[in-house]
This record gives C-alpha cells, structure tokens and sequence, in this order.
C-alpha cells in the first residue's frame, strides 16, 4: 500500500475560505505524524461540491521502487 509520505501533489477544493486555518492546521498534524515531507498543494475556493460537502481532496502519490 501507500502511505502520507509517498503523496506528490494536493489538491484541496473548498467552499468556505474561512475555513483555511483549521484545514491547514489537520494537513500539518496529518504529515507530520506520518513524518513525511508536505506534498505540493493547490487549495481552490468553489460554490458548490457534490452532496454539499465543504471539503474535497485530490491528491496524487508515487509509489517508491
């Protein structure tokens, strides 16, 4: 399997910037308790996400040889 250390790229959509700050805080305490480098991230303010949820991620890993 993979695991938080072999993501390359994020893409975080939301629908509330306000929310930044805590989504911020959950992605640091996320790679660092995977100990992993923090991957390239693109967060994207939307309308509207499907079922009106206020969160997608989209996120890219390689797996290592």
């Amino acid at each position: 399997g993979l695991s938080g250390g072999d993501i390359i790229k994020m893409t975080v959509f939301i629908t509330d910037l306000n929310d930044f700050a805590t989504i911020n805080e959950v992605y640091k305490q996320f790679f660092d308790e995977h100990q992993a480098t923090y991957p390239t991230r693109s967060c994207v303010q939307v309308a509207r996400l499907p079922k009106d949820v206020k969160l997608e991620i989209e996120a890219i890993a390689v797996r290592s040889a």
